[in-house]
């Protein structure tokens, strides 16, 4: 059974936009449609994670003094197979949020695995610029996303609450469908080939020094 995280990349209870926490709806969807594909999913909600007011990431903490939420959130991001990212679109890139706590982990945690790309907006684009710049930064974080993505107009007239649908449900199935096709397909692959060889093998991370990445 594979086991995937879904990332809501918003923090915000307030609005605009209208309804409050939009993004939610979305990502109770993707959750939704893995668990229909037997998937085992959890939902990643920035709300849940105080993070404090200043920046110091998850590996930067001494050996056993991480926060304990994020050292939770630590081990859950090695365990997955894959990643469902879903971003609303802040200036015509990717959400501050999803960024800010994404940037708590090394990209050690999510590497050699695939993920998924999902926008949406209250209006007419369905956040779909977001996934310029996001596709860039989860390639730096070794997770490469796949190349189908789910981009979602008007996200509080296509969904209720909960994740469903509300109109078309076949045909939204369908279009979402693509998208974590190709996730779970790559997720499969790549957690069979890491039984066969660990990964740090061919790649080892750098956790020492930025200049491990210099050439010689």
């Amino acid at each position: 059974m594979s086991y995937y995280l879904v990332f809501l990349g918003s923090a915000r209870e307030s609005t605009p936009p209208s309804p409050a926490r939009l993004g939610l709806r979305v990502a109770r969807a993707c959750v939704q449609l893995l668990e229909a594909d037997g998937a085992r999913v959890e939902l990643i909600d920035p709300l849940e994670f105080d993070l404090g007011a200043v920046f110091k990431p998850h590996f930067a903490h001494a050996k056993g003094r991480a926060p304990e939420a994020l050292d939770a959130l630590a081990q859950k991001i090695a365990a997955a197979d894959g990643f469902v990212m879903v971003s609303p679109e802040y200036n015509h890139s990717m959400s501050p949020a999803l960024a800010h706590l994404l940037n708590h982990f090394g990209s050690s945690l999510f590497a050699f695995k695939p993920s998924a790309i999902v926008t949406y907006s209250a209006g007419q684009w369905g956040g779909a610029r977001a996934a310029v710049s996001l596709r860039t930064f989860l390639a730096e974080l070794g997770c490469l996303p796949v190349s189908a993505m789910i981009h979602v107009p008007k996200a509080q007239e296509a969904l209720e609450e909960d994740g469903r649908f509300r109109e078309d449900p076949d045909r939204w199935v369908g279009y979402f469908g693509r998208t974590l096709g190709q996730l779970s397909w790559w997720a499969e692959a790549a957690a069979g080939h890491r039984k066969e060889q660990d990964p740090s093998e061919v790649s080892p991370a750098f956790q020492r020094a930025p200049d491990q990445r210099n050439a010689p």
